[in-house]
């Protein structure tokens, strides 16, 4: 079938609820960022997907099934074997397409983004598969309109997927090392302002890598519609800090790769395909004294 846009509004996928071909998939995930000083939670989604969900969805656990459970950081991609094995469970493959959503970005904050989404959206293009869409809004705004949830279970017949990972899509530390002086990169920090410019205590040391521009994740939302703001309008975002430029490489980082998925999404749908994202991100980084870090007064 054609490829699926990679964002859908609520409408766009009722009417294709029945379809046979139709992976729907629940990312929700809960974390919790402390006001000041204290370590983030960090916890599944699955007892509240077991509560509701959007009839004929399947739980992807982003916690437990698809971040590598042997790695010193959370939420790092896993192996390819484990993702492959986790994501045929879920009956994803030939000749299936995907719609993914969330609960939101944060559960101790309404921070309008579907990051949790993007996050396995961004792992299964990374693996290799594009027909995948995440919904906007996701499942906030679909009972905002007044669509039926469940607490009902299904399960997808096992998936056939035979497609091959796309390396260039992530990048290490040394990689991004090499970033900060090279002009043909853009370097993006998908957290707050006030993480970026060192007024948080979230992680070992304050401050963004050197030559990074700040654009925050949760700022791609209209707060009383709870839709994405129009392409016009996100383009100029993006566009001021060079990111759109064809000739240059994107690369987008936040506090665990996480955030930066979402960021990295939308450049994806506004044409921007050279865009990688740093996986250890600030958990990595802030952690080792030798990765320069700078702040803004």
């Amino acid at each position: 079938m054609t490829n699926v846009p990679l964002v859908v509004d609520s409408e766009w996928l009722a009417s294709r609820l029945d379809d046979p071909n139709l992976r729907l998939l629940d990312a929700s995930t809960f974390l919790s960022i402390p006001d000041k000083d204290g370590a983030p939670g960090l916890w599944s989604g699955e007892k509240a997907f077991a509560e509701e969900h959007i009839p004929g969805a399947v739980f992807a656990d982003v916690l437990k099934n698809f971040s590598d459970p042997n790695a010193p950081l959370p939420m790092t991609v896993p192996s390819r074997a484990q993702f492959v094995e986790e994501i045929e469970k879920l009956g994803v493959g030939e000749g299936t397409y995907v719609v993914i959503y969330d609960r939101g970005a944060l559960a101790n904050a309404d921070v309008i983004a579907s990051y949790w989404a993007s996050r396995l959206r961004w792992q299964l293009k990374y693996e290799g598969f594009d027909n995948v869409a995440v919904l906007d809004g996701g499942l906030v705004k679909w009972k905002q309109e007044g669509r039926p949830v469940t607490t009902e279970t299904r399960t997808y017949p096992k998936g056939k997927f035979n497609y091959e990972r796309r390396p260039h899509l992530v990048v290490n530390k040394e990689e991004v090392r090499a970033a900060i002086e090279d002009d043909n990169v853009v370097l993006i920090n998908s957290l707050s302002p006030a993480d970026f410019n060192g007024e948080t205590n979230t992680y070992p040391r304050k401050g963004h890598i050197p030559t990074s521009e700040n654009v925050f994740f949760g700022s791609h939302s209209d707060s009383a519609t709870r839709l994405l703001f129009d392409d016009a309008t996100l383009r100029t975002t993006f566009e001021k800090i060079g990111a759109l430029d064809p000739s240059k490489k994107v690369i987008t980082y936040c506090g665990g790769g996480i955030a930066a998925t979402w960021n990295a999404l939308l450049l994806n749908k506004l044409g921007q395909e050279n865009v990688a994202i740093y996986d250890g991100s600030m958990n990595e980084w802030a952690a080792d004294a030798t990765c320069p870090l700078v702040t803004k007064k």
